[in-house]
């Protein structure tokens, strides 16, 4: 299959396709509102991007909810999809594509797909004995279970002994190439910590790995065996190709990676990265098809120090924490709190004060007051000050001269605490410009001009700040930009359209006397910690 070349033009990542046994929670609000921020932050460059979600619906596991409730699976997983919807449009995630594993296209595409591995003679049938964890949808090594045969990831379940015939991909004969891979691609699983432990994993020897079951009718039939059924990680997987197709076009392997394929970044939490990191780029090598650019496994969420869980009765509804702080809140506070990568706790009282502090504080506090002087002393309109004339060692500007460059590295390198902390700066020494500079003081001196270049300077820090936190905030980001003069909302980029390109907005000195200042209006109210407790 020849594949046309990608441009650089183009950008294409994925979200996991959440597995509908349950409503979305935290971990996957958090996977997906990253996702977000990279395709924003991307469209911001130019690059047509798409941005891939959906849910992973055949499984033992569905079957045996959807058996508990007394409803076929695809009723089941048509009442859960919607739930995933709705939390998307709440957090503000502007998603190209949703892709169900359930949709006919695809099931043309995994036909497809397996013929090709199987034509290549890596697909045998064999013995399947092992202990299974139906959680996690996966034969686990005695070696890795915990006391009472519980699965070290589901720890309150127990796994279940299987003794059955299976057809098995043939991953042994991988390993060298798989190898060989990372070796010469070392930035294709981040952060360092998960590809030392995916190296570790495969430096132990990979054996070959089960792809079908018996016994379970939820799930596509093995086309050159229907008594088997497709297990779910091998049918799973191929979701980001058949996500790919254009709406209208035949579900052939050649049409979905037409344009967008290989995926430049899959975002996965890290207890799915043997999946993503080891088992597709070998299923994709015996398909003699391109391997993605990056798997970034991230860390997992606590709540108040302790692991969620239903059992604990300390889970995080994502939908009403949205409902009472606003999605821009809950967006800010889980990338700029957590380390991408690291493990994170959410703490509410913590979250109320980061908020309060960032957000209503330095940086609204900051637009507020400023423009509030503006009125007060020049008039109500943006000074009439040559950006160049100020000079680079300005406090402001020589933090804003190179902020851009800075903010886009970190956003390139998923990196959103730091783009925060780097874009804050800012703010805070703005605060503190403001606070030294007196210009209420100056204006009383009869010193016009210098009061003009404190307000400008301080105008102009807050619209880069707002710019830089965009994909991040874009509702605050709309109303900042706003109050500034201009009639850009950070939610109307699409694929083809950017309203503030990096290239031109990223870059301190933009703001002119030509903008129209709008009415000084809180952008962040305060949270009220009493209400709340």
């Amino acid at each position: 299959m020849n594949l046309v070349n990608k441009t650089s033009k183009t950008f294409a990542l994925t979200t996991p396709l959440y597995y509908v046994n349950d409503v979305p929670h935290i971990g996957s609000a958090y996977t997906t509102m990253a996702a977000d921020v990279v395709a924003r932050f991307q469209r911001s460059l130019g690059h047509q991007v798409l941005l891939v979600t959906g849910t992973d619906e055949h499984g033992q596991k569905i079957q045996r909810s959807a058996a508990s409730l007394e409803k076929p699976p695809q009723e089941f997983c048509d009442q859960i999809v919607p739930s995933f919807i709705n939390l998307w449009e709440v957090l503000n995630i502007q998603y190209d594509r949703f892709s169900r594993t359930t949709a006919l296209n695809h099931y043309a595409i995994v036909k497809e797909f397996f013929q090709r591995v199987w034509e290549n003679g890596d697909i045998y049938q064999g013995q399947q004995k092992g202990w299974y964890c139906v959680s996690c949808e996966e034969f686990k090594e005695e070696r890795e279970l915990l006391d009472g045969k519980r699965c070290p990831i589901h720890t309150s379940k127990e796994v279940e002994w299987r003794d059955e015939q299976n057809y098995f991909f043939r991953l042994s004969k991988y390993q060298t190439k798989l190898e060989e891979f990372y070796q010469s691609s070392p930035d294709f699983i981040q952060p360092p910590s998960r590809r030392n432990e995916v190296l570790n994993f495969v430096g132990q020897g990979l054996q070959d790995f089960s792809i079908s079951r018996v016994n379970l009718d939820w799930g596509f039939p093995v086309s050159v065996d229907p008594k088997h059924t497709l297990y779910v990680w091998f049918d799973a997987l191929l979701g980001y190709v058949t996500a790919l197709l254009e709406p209208d076009a035949e579900a052939t392997l050649a049409n979905a990676l037409e344009k967008w394929w290989p995926i430049n970044l899959h975002l996965i939490g890290k207890d799915i990265l043997r999946f993503h990191a080891v088992y597709w780029p070998a299923m994709l090598m015996s398909a003699g098809l391109p391997l993605p650019e990056r798997v970034f496994g991230h860390g997992f969420l606590t709540k108040d120090g302790q692991k969620m869980g239903k059992t604990l009765g300390n889970t995080l509804d994502p939908i009403s924490l949205v409902q009472r702080y606003g999605s821009d809140a809950v967006r800010y506070y889980f990338l700029k709190e957590i380390e991408f990568g690291k493990d994170g706790d959410f703490n509410e009282t913590r979250f109320i004060n980061v908020l309060n502090a960032d957000l209503a504080n330095d940086l609204g506090n900051l637009l507020n007051r400023t423009l509030n002087m503006v009125k007060k002393y020049s008039t109500g309109k943006v000074p009439s000050i040559d950006p160049e004339a100020i000079p680079n060692e300005n406090a402001l500007k020589a933090i804003g001269l190179g902020l851009g460059e800075q903010v886009k590295q970190a956003y390139t390198a998923l990196a959103f605490n730091e783009a925060c902390h780097s874009v804050l700066s800012l703010v805070q020494a703005s605060n503190k410009f403001i606070d030294e500079q007196a210009p209420w003081s100056l204006y009383k001196q009869g010193k016009q001009e210098e009061v003009e270049v404190v307000l400008y300077t301080v105008l102009e820090s807050v619209r880069l700040a707002a710019y830089l936190l965009s994909p991040i905030i874009p509702n605050i980001s709309s109303d900042i930009y706003q109050q500034l003069g201009w009639g850009i909302n950070f939610n109307d980029q699409t694929e083809t359209s950017i309203v503030a390109p990096f290239s031109t907005h990223a870059i301190w000195g933009l703001l002119s006397d030509k903008q129209q200042l709008g009415t000084p209006q809180p952008i962040f109210k305060r949270i009220d910690t009493l209400k709340n407790d």
